[in-house]
C-alpha cells in the first residue's frame, strides 16, 4: 500500500524518522563546532612547526645567512611571511619577507582556551576577506621561549571550509544510516505491534459477537502487552455482554408474545369472574373478589411488561406549569383526596412554584411513587401519611415524596431501579420505579432513594434548570 509523503510524515514512523535525523544532526553540529575549532588550532600549530624547522635550517648554516631565493622558498614551504624566535631572552627575526597588508589581529595559542578557540574559528569562517594575522606559540622540543609568525587567513579559511564540508557530509551520512536503522527497529518493535492491534480491533468491530476475534496478547514490549491484555479483557467482557443482550432480546420477544396472548386470555377470564360476583352462592361470593383481584394483577403485569418491552418513550415535551396543581391531580388520581381515611396525603409545595418539564411524564413518575407508598402503608393494615414537597435552588427544581410506611426490603433497595428485580412488594415487578427513573433521566435529572427504614421511605427527584446541570455532582 502506497502512502503519500504528507501522510507518511503524519505517521508514527515518519515522525520518528524526522526526529531521529534532526537529533543526530544536532548532535553532529555540537560535535562539529569544537572539531572545526580544533582543526584551526592544529593548522596554526603545523604552520608554527614548519616555521620553526625553516628557522632551525637557517640557524644551522655556518654563517647563519642564506640567499634570498632559499629564504623565499623556506617561507613559502612554511606558508608564512615572517618568523621570529625568542631564545635566551633575545627576540630574533629569523626569516622575513614583505607583508602584503597590515596585521589584522594577533592570536596567542599559548593562552587560548576552548571557548577562545571556538570564537576565533567562527570569526575566520564568518570573514571571507584574506587577512594577515600574527600567531604566537611555544616552539616544539623547548627550542626557545616562543615562536611568532605572520600568515594569511585565506588558505586557513579554505582548509577549514573543506574540512567542515567533509564533516557535514559524514554527519549527514551517519544521520541517514542511523535514522534508517532506528526506523527499522521502531517498525519491528512498535509500529508493527500497534498495526496488529489496530487490525484486531477492526476485525473485532466487524463481528464483536465472534469470540474467535478477541485479540491474543503476544507483544514483546511490556507496555504494548499490557495494552493488549486490557483490550482482550474488554473485548471478552463486551462479547459476553452482547451475547447476553441477544439472549435477553430473544427472551423479551418471547415474553412479549406470551404476555400479549396471556392478556387476552386473562381479559376473558376477568369477564367471567365479574359474573361470579353476582352469584347467590356464599362461597362463590367470598372467593370471587380474590379471583378478580388476582386476574387484575395478572392483566396489569402483562400490560406493564408489554409497555416496558416496547421501549418507545418519547422525548419530554418541556412546558411550564404549576407543580402544586400537578401534585394535587396525582393525589386525587390515586384516591388520596380529602375523603381518604386510611392513607392521608400532605402536599407542601409553594402555590406559585412553576417548573419546566413534561407534565404528563412527571405525572406518571409521581403516580408510581405515590402508588407504591400507598400500597406499602395499606399492607401494614395501619393508617399512614404520604407527603409531597417541592422547592428549588440555583441549579435544580426538587420534589420529595416520602411516606410513613414500613420501608423497603434490603433486596429491593439493592436493585431498586432495575426492571423485574427491584419490586418493592411481594409479587411486584419493579417496572414502575425503573420506568420512573428512566423518565427522570430523560429530563437530564435524577431519581434517588434518600432513605428507607422503619420510619418510612423518601425519594428525591431533581430536575435541572439548565442542560446537564444535574450531572455535574
Amino acid at each position: 500500500m502506497r502512502i503519500g509523503r504528507g501522510r507518511f510524515l503524519n505517521t508514527l514512523s515518519g515522525r520518528f524518522l524526522l526526529l531521529t535525523v534532526a537529533f543526530v544532526m544536532l548532535a553532529e553540529i555540537l560535535i562539529f563546532v569544537p572539531s572545526i575549532a580544533r582543526y584551526r588550532a592544529d593548522y596554526l600549530l603545523l604552520r608554527l612547526e614548519k616555521a620553526q624547522i625553516a628557522s632551525l635550517a637557517l640557524l644551522a648554516a655556518e654563517d647563519a645567512t642564506v640567499g634570498a631565493a632559499l629564504e623565499t622558498e623556506l617561507l613559502k614551504n612554511a606558508e608564512v611571511f615572517n618568523v621570529v624566535l625568542r631564545r635566551d631572552e633575545v627576540r630574533q627575526l629569523v626569516l622575513s619577507s614583505p607583508i602584503p597588508a597590515p596585521i589584522h589581529d594577533t592570536y596567542d595559542l599559548r593562552l587560548a582556551g576552548p571557548w577562545e578557540l571556538i570564537r576565533d574559528a567562527s570569526s575566520v569562517l564568518a570573514d571571507p576577506e584574506n587577512r594577515v594575522i600574527r600567531v604566537i606559540g611555544n616552539p616544539v622540543q623547548d627550542a626557545g621561549l616562543l615562536i611568532e609568525i605572520t600568515m594569511e587567513t585565506g588558505p586557513l579559511r579554505a582548509a577549514m571550509v573543506e574540512y567542515g564540508l567533509r564533516i557535514l557530509f559524514l554527519s549527514a551520512l551517519i544521520s541517514v544510516v542511523t535514522a534508517f536503522l532506528l526506523f527499522l527497529a521502531v517498525q519491528r518493535l512498535l509500529v508493527g505491534p500497534i498495526r496488529r492491534v489496530v487490525r484486531h480491533m477492526t476485525a473485532y468491530a466487524e463481528a464483536p459477537e465472534d469470540a474467535r476475534r478477541v485479540i491474543t496478547p503476544s507483544a514483546g514490549v511490556e507496555e504494548l502487552r499490557v495494552a493488549e491484555e486490557a483490550l482482550a479483557a474488554m473485548q471478552t467482557q463486551l462479547t459476553g455482554a452482547l451475547r447476553q443482550k441477544e439472549r435477553l432480546a430473544q427472551l423479551g420477544g418471547a415474553v412479549a408474545k406470551i404476555s400479549h396472548d396471556l392478556r387476552n386470555i386473562l381479559t376473558t377470564a376477568q369477564l367471567f369472574a365479574d359474573r361470579l360476583e353476582a352469584s347467590a352462592d356464599p362461597a362463590v361470593t367470598r372467593a370471587a373478589p380474590k379471583l378478580v383481584g388476582s386476574i387484575a394483577r395478572a392483566v396489569s403485569l402483562c400490560e406493564s411488561t408489554l409497555a416496558f418491552g416496547k421501549a418507545e418513550e418519547p422525548p419530554p415535551q418541556l412546558t411550564r406549569f404549576a407543580l402544586r396543581r400537578l401534585a394535587e391531580d396525582v393525589a386525587e388520581g390515586e384516591a388520596l383526596g380529602a375523603e381518604a381515611t386510611t392513607v392521608a396525603c400532605l402536599i407542601d409545595v409553594p402555590a406559585g412554584m412553576v417548573i419546566r418539564a413534561d407534565a404528563e411524564q412527571l405525572h406518571r413518575v409521581l403516580s408510581n411513587l405515590i402508588r407504591n407508598a400507598r400500597q406499602a402503608i395499606e399492607a401494614t393494615g395501619q393508617a399512614g401519611t404520604i407527603e409531597i414537597s417541592g422547592g428549588e435552588d440555583e441549579r435544580d427544581w426538587w420534589i420529595r415524596v416520602g411516606d410513613t410506611g414500613p420501608g423497603l426490603p434490603p433486596k429491593a433497595r439493592e436493585h431498586l431501579f432495575e426492571a423485574f428485580q427491584g419490586g418493592a412488594r411481594k409479587g411486584g415487578t419493579g417496572l414502575g420505579l425503573a420506568i420512573a427513573a428512566e423518565l427522570v433521566r430523560g429530563h437530564g435529572g435524577r431519581l434517588d432513594l434518600v432513605r428507607s427504614d422503619a420510619e418510612g421511605t423518601e425519594f428525591l427527584i431533581r430536575l435541572p434548570k439548565g442542560p446537564g446541570a444535574a450531572e455535574e455532582d
